[in-house]
């Protein structure tokens, strides 16, 4: 294994924090699992450990491009970084083919509790280069990845897939049963189809048959902005688990069943983030999106034009507001 993936202390994986495992104990006790969904650039480290602070199961990282994860270290040191205390923990990968996901899977499974496969990205670039929404034309490839990323990695190792609905659910269900027939752990259901907004209902009727048809967890994405509506959703369909993800970025706390940012999350953030610094633009971005039910749209946006650094934007919360550092 490369060197340069290599996370100084962070121990051994452990077996308690698979995935699949704790979809099961969360069944055995009568409730759904609390998913943090993968975001492109927000779900790092610091975020992610803000989620665990707010009744949040199990965290992703962003999607990553698994050919450029494998070849290149910058790739490697830029994209994944992790902690002794950030778990439970899954790997989102795009691929197109068996080699770079179970290599890139290779790679990450000593500092993560599982791998996931990306087959729901509707960006066009993704689907020019044959990654993300593209994999749905393909159940048989996408099995054989599930199958190469298990044989790399060990069949104990957690591989699940995150997929979009098709317009005939029929196709839908044909891909599940191939994947489930690879050997893969959880499939998360996002459910829109591919050419469809953000603004148009999750298809709460395809995630239900799914659930109704699969012999492994499900877990269902999209439309979660509370946690009334979690329990809806997963009333309505039976899955296992309801995953969120621009929900936790204006309402990092609501699985918690806050409707609000608490302030207490704004200043727990802060602390994450100085431990593990992000871009600039993402960490202001992170804040601007949590105030959004706490300040007027104009002071938002006076703090997204005012300030230039991470200096000048600690000056101006500390000019306006109490925040607190840890230990205070």
């Amino acid at each position: 294994m490369p060197v340069d993936v290599v996370a100084p202390g962070v121990p051994p994986r452990d077996p308690t924090h698979h995935p699949r495992r704790l979809l099961d104990a969360a069944a055995a006790e009568g409730r759904i699992l609390f998913v943090q969904a993968p975001m492109v650039r927000y779900s790092k480290l610091p975020f992610r450990a803000l989620m665990h602070d707010y009744a949040v199961d199990v965290c992703y990282t962003p999607m990553m491009l698994a050919k450029e994860f494998t070849r290149s270290q910058r790739a490697r040191l830029t994209e994944f970084t992790t902690s002794p205390h950030d778990r439970p923990l899954v790997v989102q990968f795009a691929a197109s083919n068996a080699t770079d996901f179970a290599r890139a899977a290779e790679m990450v499974a000593p500092f993560a509790d599982g791998v996931n496969l990306n087959c729901g990205c509707p960006q066009s670039w993704a689907l020019h280069d044959g990654v993300g929404c593209a994999m749905m034309s393909q159940p048989a490839l996408v099995a054989d990845m599930v199958r190469a990323a298990k044989a790399r990695c060990g069949r104990d190792f957690c591989v699940s897939v995150k997929i979009r609905v098709h317009a005939d659910i029929a196709e839908t269900l044909r891909f599940v049963a191939a994947v489930e027939a690879a050997g893969v752990d959880y499939i998360t259901v996002h459910g829109r189809r591919r050419t469809q907004r953000s603004s148009e209902p999750v298809n709460l009727d395809a995630i239900r048959a799914v659930k109704a048809a699969a012999t492994v967890p499900v877990v269902a994405n999209g439309d979660v902005f509370s946690l009334s509506d979690a329990l809806r959703i997963a009333a309505a369909t039976g899955v296992d688990g309801v995953m969120a993800a621009r929900g936790l970025m204006t309402n990092p706390a609501l699985f918690t069943g806050a409707l609000a940012t608490p302030w207490g999350c704004v200043e727990r953030f802060w602390a994450h983030a100085m431990r593990a610094p992000v871009p600039y633009r993402i960490l202001l971005q992170h804040l601007a999106d949590m105030m959004e039910g706490l300040v007027t749209k104009r002071e938002r946006a006076r703090m997204m034009e005012g300030c230039a650094c991470v200096v000048e934007l600690l000056e101006w919360f500390d000019g306006r507001y109490v925040l607190r550092r840890p230990g205070e």
